[in-house]
């Protein structure tokens, strides 16, 4: 059994945080573009995939640093005149989404749109939000959203939306919407970086300079489908796993794990010495396991899929061109029925995922713009499935210092709309000491039993 200290809860407050919008004011490029009214960028289908057609949203909270406020940046306008200058290298995040004739998206440049800042006030104070080290539902209102706005629309929205709320302490949260389509997690990260290098030193900072093109993953004429892509299939759920999910409001739970406790389950994952199984596989295998268990999945014999990204770029034959933005991630696949998730052990579950990273390849990931060349999924598809998602290799700390220093918390703050999305962060601490924070949604009841398997681990799971 693990020692109770390699694994923690983390506990966050119900609250309500009132605030107060006070400006919302468009950002256009500061310079001249390479795109005029009535221009269109082509995007990929790894940019069209469904998946990608949201918006990520996260906050980022500062903590007042400053011993003389007569002499303090103005945060608002430096946060606004740095997204304006770093616009012009990033100008397709000026422009909007749209649908062609066959439902593909383009990106086009009307009048008027530009990204989006916001100002809003709060009365209280920092640490009146409770612990500022994992991700709480109750921040959503740092986050702006249109009033009435459709749940996943992305079409004719500013593509960057950020607002900036004031605390009564002097600290403040930047709350971040910016569209998957434009940008994966890493180019997510590049974009951040040249955004807070703008604002730290004030002047432009662009390096790598980004590249747009797209038009390297275009589909093959005609399309070659390899691969059966059962991450995209529709399955109708015939399990309890959905009903599960949904028969009471999900809870957000929050785990922080220490280095030795992951090295503990790689090892026990591990069927020999020299493997290649990475902590990723063996975590990601203890969390289905444990979760199938939590939830009581019935029958026994229903299949299930864990699905997760993987990085792209070292897959591809000919490489990226420096300062690629765009989507370059392919969706694996890990394929179990029930029973053996609940019944077998952690080694076989783990190469599971492990077979399912390792067949991500170049072919792969051209199969699957040739697949949604051909098939254009329009639907999420959550149906007997778990997505875990891996921000560890992030540097959203790292990236995110605008001039007041790293943030005191950096990510997502509500997964309850997705329950079936987990997702791995990595710890805010600049010490590092590689602790990963496990956020995963469940009800109730089942979040207790999800806590005893997840954080007792021994030798019985690899017998």
């Amino acid at each position: 059994m693990a020692p109770p200290l390699l694994v923690r809860e983390v506990h966050f407050p119900e609250l309500s945080i009132p605030i107060t919008i006070t400006r919302m004011i468009p950002v256009l490029p500061a310079g001249q573009i390479p795109a005029s009214l009535g221009d269109t960028l082509y995007l990929s289908n790894l940019d069209d995939i469904i998946g990608a057609r949201v918006f990520t949203p996260t906050v980022y909270f500062y903590r007042s640093n400053v011993s003389n406020p007569e002499t303090a940046r103005p945060v608002l306008k430096t946060i606004y005149d740095a997204l304006a200058d770093v616009l012009v290298p990033y100008y397709p995040l000026s422009g909007r989404l749209r649908e062609t004739e066959n439902g593909k998206l383009e990106v086009f440049f009307g009048p008027n749109q530009g990204a989006l800042v916001v100002e809003a006030h709060s009365k209280m104070r920092l640490e009146e939000l409770g612990d500022l080290t994992v991700p709480n539902p109750a921040w959503e209102p740092l986050i702006y959203q249109f009033l009435n706005e459709e749940p996943y629309k992305i079409l004719d929205m500013p593509l960057v939306i950020a607002q900036v709320t004031h605390f009564s302490c002097g600290g403040f949260s930047l709350g971040l919407r910016l569209c998957h389509c434009i940008c994966d997690g890493l180019g997510a990260m590049q974009f951040l970086g040249a955004w807070a290098a703008t604002a730290k030193l004030g002047r432009l900072v662009a390096s790598p300079r980004p590249c747009w093109d797209r038009e390297f993953f275009r589909a093959r004429d005609p399309p070659i489908v390899k691969y059966p892509h059962i991450e995209f299939m529709r399955i109708d759920d015939g399990s309890s796993l959905t009903r599960s999910l949904w028969q009471e409001k999900p809870v957000q739970k929050c785990y922080k794990i220490t280095r030795e406790f992951q090295a503990s389950i790689k090892a026990l994952a591990q069927q020999e010495p020299g493997s290649c199984t990475t902590t990723f596989d063996a975590v990601a295998a203890h969390i289905w396991r444990s979760w199938v268990k939590a939830l009581d999945v019935r029958p026994l014999d229903y299949e299930l899929r864990l699905t997760f990204s993987v990085n792209a770029r070292q897959k591809l034959r000919e490489p990226l061109k420096e300062g690629f933005y765009g989507n370059a991630v392919c969706v694996a696949c890990a394929v179990s029925k029930v029973s053996e998730l609940v019944k077998g052990n952690l080694s076989e579950t783990t190469s599971l995922v492990r077979q399912a990273r390792l067949g991500i390849s170049g072919e792969y990931l051209r199969s699957t713009i040739d697949y949604v060349e051909v098939n254009r999924p329009t639907r999420l598809e959550f149906g007997g499935k778990l997505t875990i998602t891996q921000w560890t290799r992030f540097s959203i700390y790292e990236s995110a210092d605008f001039g007041w220093g790293r943030p005191v918390y950096a990510g997502p703050i509500d997964i309850t709309p997705t329950p079936q999305v987990c997702v791995l962060l990595p710890e805010g601490d600049a010490k590092a000491s590689g602790t990963m924070i496990v956020c995963i949604c469940l009800p109730k009841e089942a979040s207790d039993r999800f806590r005893e398997f997840f954080c007792e681990i021994n030798s019985t799971d690899v017998m």
